[in-house]
C-alpha cells in the first residue's frame, strides 16, 4: 500500500483543489489540512489575494483560470489528484469551462479528476445543473483520465435560499414536490476531503452522497414549525403561479425557471435517493434538515 507521505516527492504535490476561495472549496481544504500536511496540498484560485488565509497555514496558492487551458495546466503542474469544484455557469458556459479543466489536467499529467457532481445528474433533467452534471461526466468518462465523479446530495443551504421568505412568513407556498436528501455542505467538504486521502481509489461514479433521509417541503413546514414555536404553513401552487410571483418580486426570469425545475426533478424522484455513504466517511451521521434550519434560525 502506498502512504500519503509518498505521494510528495521531486515537487509532486498530493492534491490540488480549484475553487478554493469559494465556500465548498475552502472548506475541502480546511477539512484537507486536519487529514494531510499542508505542503501536501496547493490550490488554484483566480485572484490569489483571495487565498491569503491559506497560504498563512502553508497551503502552495497557484494562480489558474478554468478560461485559460495552459495557464491552468500550469497551475495543476506535479499534481497527484485534482479536485476541480464545479464552475458557478451554467448551460454551455459550465460545460465549457469544465471542458477545459479537463483538458488541462491531462496536459499537466494528473493522475486523476475528482469532480464535484450532484446526485440527480441525468441527461434531459428539468434541472439545468442536473443535466450540465451529467454532460460533465460524460466528459470526464471519454477523456481517458483516471476520474472520481462525487454525486453530492442537494445542499441543503440551497434549499434554505429558495424558502427562506416563505419560512418567515409563516406560509411556504411551493410547487409539488417529492422527498429531497437535502444535505449540508460543511459535511459534503469533510466527505470530499476523506474521498481525496482515502488509501484507495474511488473509481467513477460515487453513490449518492446524502444525509440520511429524504423530505418533502410539507415536512419541512413542520420541522420550521417545531423549529420557530409558530406555525408554518405548507400550501402547493401550480408552477406558473409560483414562478410569476418569483419574477413579480424580481427574480429573472432565467433563474426563476432554473429554481423551478427543482421541484419538477424532484417530483420525478431525482433527488430522493439516500445513501450510506456519506455517514461512513464522515464516521458519523449528517447533519439532519431539523440541525440545519435551527443553526439557520438561531
Amino acid at each position: 500500500m502506498i502512504t500519503l507521505s509518498c505521494f510528495h516527492w521531486k515537487g509532486l504535490v498530493m492534491i490540488i483543489v480549484t475553487g478554493a476561495t469559494g465556500q465548498l472549496g475552502r472548506a475541502v481544504v480546511r477539512n484537507l489540512l486536519h487529514r494531510v500536511s499542508a505542503d501536501q496540498i496547493a490550490v488554484s484560485v483566480r485572484d490569489a489575494s483571495k487565498a491569503s488565509d491559506l497560504a498563512a497555514q502553508g497551503v502552495e496558492v497557484r494562480v489558474g483560470d478554468f478560461t485559460d487551458v495552459d495557464g491552468l495546466a500550469r497551475a495543476f503542474a506535479n499534481a497527484d489528484q485534482v479536485l476541480i469544484v464545479s464552475a458557478d455557469k451554467l448551460g454551455e458556459d459550465a460545460l465549457r469551462l469544465h471542458r477545459s479543466a479537463i483538458h488541462a489536467a491531462r496536459s499537466a499529467g494528473v493522475r486523476r479528476i475528482l469532480y464535484t457532481s450532484h446526485m440527480g445528474a441525468r441527461a434531459g433533467s428539468p434541472f439545468l445543473p442536473a443535466d450540465q452534471h451529467a454532460g460533465t461526466e460524460a466528459e470526464l468518462a471519454q477523456s481517458d483520465l483516471a476520474y472520481t465523479s462525487l454525486r453530492h446530495g442537494f445542499y441543503a443551504e440551497s434549499c434554505l435560499q429558495m424558502i427562506g421568505d416563505d419560512l418567515a412568513s409563516g406560509e411556504l407556498r411551493v410547487p409539488e414536490d417529492g422527498p429531497t436528501s437535502w444535505t449540508a455542505r460543511a459535511d459534503l467538504a469533510e466527505g470530499d476531503a476523506a474521498i481525496l486521502v482515502a488509501d484507495r481509489d474511488w473509481n467513477g461514479i460515487t453513490p449518492p452522497l446524502t444525509g440520511t433521509t429524504a423530505i418533502t417541503m410539507a415536512e419541512i413546514a413542520v420541522i420550521a414549525s417545531n423549529v420557530t414555536g409558530r406555525e408554518v404553513r405548507h400550501t402547493i401552487i401550480s408552477d406558473d403561479e409560483w414562478r410569476n410571483a418569483r419574477i413579480a418580486a424580481g427574480m429573472p426570469s432565467f433563474y426563476a425557471d432554473i429554481l423551478l425545475g427543482v421541484f419538477r426533478a424532484a417530483r420525478r424522484g431525482d433527488f430522493a435517493a439516500t445513501d450510506p455513504t456519506l455517514e461512513t466517511l464522515l464516521g458519523r451521521p449528517p447533519r439532519t434538515m431539523r440541525e440545519v434550519l435551527s443553526t439557520a434560525i438561531a
